[in-house]
């Protein structure tokens, strides 16, 4: 299996943008807040524990989830989620990738899981968002899903 550290194109890369504006007060220091979201990032495929990622950054488990989520608007692991369908939209979009791979790819358990997720998440199944963005040429026509 091919293993992307990131994101096969540059547009799917600036797309994992999705903090909601949010007063930094009791939130994350933007050193711990970057280094929060490299390790998400970089460990994607992998099971990310809210506890090593608040030993990163030398914080409780609690303290870092309450000031993570001030810092971002969302929960570490609403952050984790939002990042595995960004990448895996991504493959989708971009790859010849089997679903199941992809769901590997991402850190999903398996892609009864993914499924799920993505289709809770985008209103249609992964194989029917894979059509459409095929389709469209760079996913320009999902919106009107």
């Amino acid at each position: 299996m091919t293993h992307f550290s990131r994101y096969p194109c540059t547009s799917c890369a600036s797309a994992q943008k999705v903090d909601k504006p949010s007063d930094n007060s009791g939130g994350l220091s933007p050193c711990r807040e970057r280094m929060a979201k490299q390790l998400i990032l970089d460990n994607l495929s992998e099971n990310i524990e809210v506890a090593e990622l608040a030993k990163a950054c030398a914080l409780s488990r609690s303290y870092f989830s309450r000031a993570f989520k001030r810092s971002t608007g969302l929960s570490p692991q609403e952050w984790i989620r939002a990042q595995r369908l960004i990448r895996a939209k991504c493959l989708i979009q971009h790859t010849a990738m089997s679903l199941t791979q992809i769901s590997q790819e991402c850190g999903f358990c398996d892609q009864s899981h993914f499924s799920h997720i993505f289709s809770r998440a985008e209103g249609v199944n992964p194989f029917t968002w894979r059509g459409h963005a095929r389709n469209a040429g760079h996913g320009e026509a999902l919106a009107a899903l």
